[in-house]
């Protein structure tokens, strides 16, 4: 993995001049926030050596580069997922490289289904903890230039970020919840019972990403911070037909949210 790492960093290497501080991976229907990006250099996923590519719709398989509020970013607008066919080591292999590349700090962002009946559709949740359901990433081969091989959790979401993040909602009147993601495979959406039973082992929010790259992260030293938007409930008396198209609308509305406070805490760092 080290070796294939190395030839990947390689190549973007050859492509960029600059280090960026900053990686962001843009969930479904969260793409937009690229358009706040300045000087952009842009990579498709199919040239860059092992990487994936991303087969969902919504998900644009690009890797940009730029500044955003002064800071050197690197921005995936597209991510993978396990219910793809991927593994969750192939799934995290782009965090491992954009630590190569030197960022510090991930910022993540998804759609994702709320379970806490106090949530409403178009919510913004910060995540402060997770429930992981799907297959850990750091299963396998240990290799010691990537962190411990236990890694202690109970820390994952960066408190400082949180908090920053809360004061900048406050102050834009921007209405936040702050809970704790269910990661699922996917790609079927969640029975009446399974929503039931998230919310029994406490979870506020279920989706089919994130948790992976963050346990990834963590464990490699990058600090994290992860949002969600709520784009549909899994409470009982409010559980209704969700398509694709719906997500993504909801998604894309209150992206502008989500955008902002993450501009104002890239800016603070």
């Amino acid at each position: 993995m080290l070796e294939t790492i190395k030839e990947t960093v390689s190549y973007i290497k050859r492509k960029i001049d600059v280090a960026p501080e900053i990686g962001i991976i843009l969930g479904t229907g969260l793409g937009g926030m690229v358009r706040e990006i300045n000087s952009q250099f842009i990579i498709d996923y199919e040239e860059i050596p092992n990487f994936p590519v991303s087969t969902v719709e919504g998900h644009h398989g690009k890797l940009i580069f730029g500044k955003l509020n002064g800071k050197n970013i690197i921005a995936m607008q597209g991510r993978f997922h396990y219910y793809e066919g991927y593994t969750t080591q192939q799934i995290t292999f782009p965090v491992r490289v954009m630590k190569d590349l030197g960022i510090r700090y991930l910022f993540v962002s998804n759609a994702s289904g709320g379970v806490n009946p106090d949530y409403a559709i178009g919510d913004l949740m910060i995540l402060d903890d997770h429930i992981n359901l799907i297959p850990n990433p750091l299963i396998g081969k240990h290799y010691p230039e990537s962190g411990a091989r236990f890694p202690d959790m109970s820390n994952t979401y960066d408190k400082e970020l949180i908090s920053k993040a809360m004061a900048i909602a406050l102050k834009e009147k921007i209405k936040v919840q702050k809970g704790c993601y269910v990661a699922t495979t996917g790609p079927t959406l969640e029975t009446p019972k399974e929503y039931e039973h998230f919310r029994i082992i406490g979870g506020d929010a279920v989706g089919m990403s994130t948790v992976p790259e963050i346990i990834v992260a963590h464990q490699i030293g990058i600090i994290c911070f992860a949002i969600s938007i709520i784009t549909d409930l899994g409470v009982l008396g409010k559980i209704v037909k969700v398509t694709l198209d719906d997500v993504q609308r909801v998604a894309s509305e209150a992206e502008p949210k989500m955008t902002l406070i993450m501009k104002e805490i890239i800016v603070s760092l």
